[in-house]
């Protein structure tokens, strides 16, 4: 590998064992055997780095891996499916605690590291697209940047939300079984107004 490379990797263990405030520049370089001014020529910055390794540790997740709950198999875009997801996704939090609470150490104190911030906020877009591919079965590269700015929003809602529920309590986080029940009513009275019609007349009244 070039320093490039070996500035990532050693930027990587540095954000899974201290975080993004402790880290520091020299720290990189000592974990990656490049040199200071190497983390310009190739970054920009020390918190563009990072901002990169945060993503490529993500990335590392593969949260389009086949689900490993039994109802794999069932239609992407059904609530078996919709499940099956959520049940792969949460069986890997235990093993990823350290890089969610990345995620919320860049939420809360993000505007400390405005190079790192950056670098995430571009990638919002990516984030959205994925986990909209992975519930729905629908090719990554052809999907409309309608549904991605709409559907994949809400999955990315719900993953921010089951996050933040996992890393304060996993006992009390909701389930996947939970959340599938919880859609399956929704979506339930969402079917039941809108053949009723009321859901039409509420909107012409607005």
């Amino acid at each position: 590998m070039g320093h490039r490379e070996d500035l990532l990797e050693g930027a990587k263990r540095c954000l899974m064992d201290k975080g993004f405030a402790a880290t520091t520049a020299r720290d990189i370089v000592r974990e990656s055997g490049a040199n200071l001014a190497s983390i310009g020529y190739h970054y920009g910055s020390k918190d563009a780095l990072l901002g990169q390794a945060y993503v490529a540790l993500v990335e590392e997740m593969n949260l389009d891996a086949p689900p490993k709950w039994p109802g794999a198999g069932a239609a992407p875009g059904s609530l078996a499916h919709f499940r099956a997801r959520w049940e792969a996704i949460l069986g890997e939090f235990p093993a990823q605690r350290a890089l969610w609470r990345l995620s919320f150490e860049m939420a809360l104190f993000g505007d400390r590291w405005p190079d790192a911030h950056a670098v995430l906020v571009a990638a919002q877009p990516a984030g959205r697209s994925g986990l909209l591919a992975a519930f729905t079965g629908l090719d990554e590269d052809t999907l409309p940047p309608e549904l991605v700015d709409t559907e994949g929003r809400l999955y990315l809602t719900l993953l921010n939300g089951l996050t933040l529920q996992w890393l304060f309590d996993p006992g009390s986080a909701t389930t996947a079984e939970a959340l599938t029940e919880g859609m399956r009513g929704f979506l339930d009275r969402v079917r039941e107004v809108e053949e009723s019609g009321t859901g039409r007349r509420r909107g012409g009244g607005a």
